[in-house]
């Protein structure tokens, strides 16, 4: 993960840029790319046990009591037996041992199973990178939303206090009433007090940005306008598990039940033998006192073989081969369950596209309308003609029309993420 830099001045950005920044500095596509170096040490520490294994060993034993034996008295010519102690207060030995694993077929299904957990990290560092590709976006969109609702309210506040100045000089020369001044004073006081709230939530919004790129809060910055371009061939028909060959989560659950297949065949292959070489070679002494040199070390060496053959282990391994057999069952149900998901996801982001269009095609003759009505109530106010009270009404029907176009250009945007994400394309955000 690249170090954090203290911020310096105001930084221009792009959604690519925003979501190449979030790859780079984001800490949990950073944790998945450490699980990714942990899927390596896994493949390492599989690996290890075909290797040879040397070790040293020393031993030093005393008896306060040496051990007695029991010998046939017939040796000696006596009708009882003997009691003999046998060794020496002291014994010690060194030396180093040696093993090599010569046959063992859990062995060859462990480093099958290490390479598919480095893949299973894998697949999980780029769902990590998707998560915040989405993540990202969703926040990137929704700052240029309220941004623009922000410049709406702005140029909307410079309308009415050119009005308030108007009314302000008219009433100054008894030509409206004070409570036309008053009216408008109120709309400007609650256009303001909005102004302040999206003030807040643009900062709120800015800060999550923020957090979802991995910047810090306190670097200011400055988002570029940003379209997502989409194929526009959104398939005629959505069929569970077609549509979502594409998916990384796809891809994970599917390596997770081979994984847990490669589980129960390990299992299994406790039910083989197993076979390894073994050598020693060391020094022993046997002494009255250890300290003394009166009996020199002498070396020993053993070499040989060790076969372990399973014969009855109380059914452990036939329930544990059991257990994931049933969960490569859940597994198939999880695999049928997301695909099934991602068929609505598909079909709901379409359907929200779609609807998005109509309405943001319908908001923008709203938005014209109501200009044109504003503009023209204004004027024939400006005559004489039309009261104050339409004036202000067609204001905020105006300021409303523009609110609602926003915010259906916003869910359009995020229903374009979502059609991303359900297709499994959202890797074209970095292009």
């Amino acid at each position: 993960m690249a170090q954090t830099q203290q911020p310096e001045g105001k930084m221009e950005l792009t959604l690519q840029e925003a979501v190449k920044y979030a790859i780079e500095h984001n800490e949990d596509v950073a944790k998945a790319n450490l699980d990714q170096q942990i899927g390596q040490q896994i493949i390492r520490e599989a690996k290890s046990n075909g290797l040879p294994q040397l070790s040293g060993y020393g031993t030093l034993d005393y008896y306060p009591a040496l051990p007695t034996q029991i010998l046939p008295g017939a040796l000696a010519g006596r009708e009882e037996d003997i009691a003999v102690k046998f060794g020496k207060d002291f014994n010690s030995s060194a030396g180093v041992e040696f093993t090599q694993m010569l046959f063992s077929k859990s062995y060859f299904v462990g480093l099958e199973a290490a390479k598919s957990t480095k893949d299973l990290y894998r697949l999980r560092a780029e769902m990590a990178e998707e998560d915040v590709m989405y993540n990202v976006g969703t926040a990137y969109f929704g700052v240029l939303q309220t941004q623009e609702q922000f410049n709406n309210i702005n140029a909307n506040l410079e309308k009415l206090a050119q009005l308030e100045k108007i009314l302000t000089l008219q009433y100054q020369n008894d030509m409206v009433k004070k409570v036309d001044v008053s009216r408008v004073t109120v709309n400007i006081t609650n256009l303001q007090t909005q102004k302040e709230a999206l003030l807040t939530a643009l900062e709120q919004q800015k800060n999550m940005l923020k957090f979802f790129m991995g910047m810090p809060l306190d670097q200011d910055i400055n988002l570029a306008d940003a379209t997502i371009t989409l194929d526009n061939t959104a398939p005629a028909a959505v069929i569970p598990g077609e549509i979502s060959r594409n998916r990384v989560q796809l891809e994970l659950l599917q390596k997770q039940k081979e994984l847990t297949g490669l589980q129960a065949s390990n299992i299994k292959a406790g039910y083989y033998p197993s076979l390894s070489a073994y050598g020693r070679y060391g020094y022993q002494v046997q002494r009255d006192d250890l300290f003394s040199n009166e009996q020199p070390w002498y070396p020993v060496s053993v070499v040989g073989l060790k076969l372990s053959v399973p014969i009855f282990d109380g059914f452990r391994k036939d329930a544990q081969i059991k257990q994931a057999n049933l969960e490569m069952q859940k597994l198939d149900m999880d695999i049928q369950k997301f695909n099934k998901n991602t068929a609505v996801e598909l079909t709901n982001a379409i359907s929200q596209l779609q609807n998005s269009q109509h309405a943001i095609a319908a908001q923008k003759g709203n938005v014209d309308l109501a200009q044109e009505v504003y503009d023209t109530t204004n004027k024939l106010y400006k005559e004489g003609i039309s009261p104050l009270t339409e004036l202000l009404d067609a204001e905020v029907a105006l300021r409303e029309a523009q609110t609602n176009l926003n915010n259906e250009k916003l869910k359009y945007q995020v229903a374009q993420l979502s059609y991303l994400k359900a297709k499994g394309d959202l890797e074209t955000l970095t292009k």
